[in-house]
Parts: structure tokens; C-alpha cells; sequence
């Protein structure tokens, strides 16, 4: 895993540890998955308040801009979590998945 992600996973790690002892929450394998179902769930639910398709609750655009970042950094730690559970290394599966497509040319494919 690169330097980044693996300061990154580390932080969230020690900060989701704080978590599950204050709220006495047994992470098992099930929950890395659920939790980041539950979190995809509510980026998506501050998607539609702030594109207008969905309550605003009382809070002003801002306010809502502010919870889909807010929403969007919990999927991230969530996903970093899920990764270092099921062993999975995000870099090197960035550069197989993703990154290998930057030395092919960007052409289309036959309809």
C-alpha cells in the first residue's frame, strides 16, 4: 500500500478502535460491510438534500455541502477500513484496476 493510504488507514484504524470501545461495538466481519453500506447510504442521502431531491431538515445549503464532505470522508475511512480487515492492499489494486488504463491510448471501443 502506498505511504498515504497506509497513514491514512492507520489514523482511521486508531479512530475507529476510540469508536468501538466508547460504544462497546463488536466489529466483525459483518460490520466492516454493513458500516460501509450504512455510510454509502448516507452520502447518497446528502446527494439528493443537496441537489434538491430529498429533505433539507432546516439546514441551508452550506449545511449540507458540509455533511456530504462530512459523508464522503466516512465512506473513505470505512472503505480503508474494509480493506485492512479482508487484507486487501488499495494501491496495488488501484494500479491494476485503474492506473493500467494510463498507458493505453484513449481510444474507442467498436460500437
Amino acid at each position: 500500500m502506498s505511504k498515504a493510504l497506509e497513514e491514512l488507514a492507520e489514523k482511521v484504524g486508531r479512530v475507529s478502535d476510540i469508536y468501538a470501545t466508547r460504544n462497546d461495538i463488536a466489529r466483525d466481519d459483518d460490520w466492516y460491510a454493513l458500516k460501509l453500506q450504512e455510510e454509502v447510504g448516507e452520502l447518497v442521502s446528502a446527494y439528493l438534500r443537496l441537489t434538491g431531491r430529498g429533505r433539507a431538515k432546516g439546514e441551508g445549503r452550506e449545511a449540507i455541502a458540509a455533511s456530504l464532505a462530512d459523508e464522503a470522508a466516512d465512506v473513505l475511512a470505512q472503505l480503508l477500513l474494509f480493506a485492512a480487515h479482508n487484507g486487501i492492499d488499495l494501491a496495488a489494486a488501484l494500479d491494476r484496476k485503474w492506473f493500467s488504463y494510463l498507458d493505453k491510448s484513449p481510444t474507442r471501443s467498436p460500437a
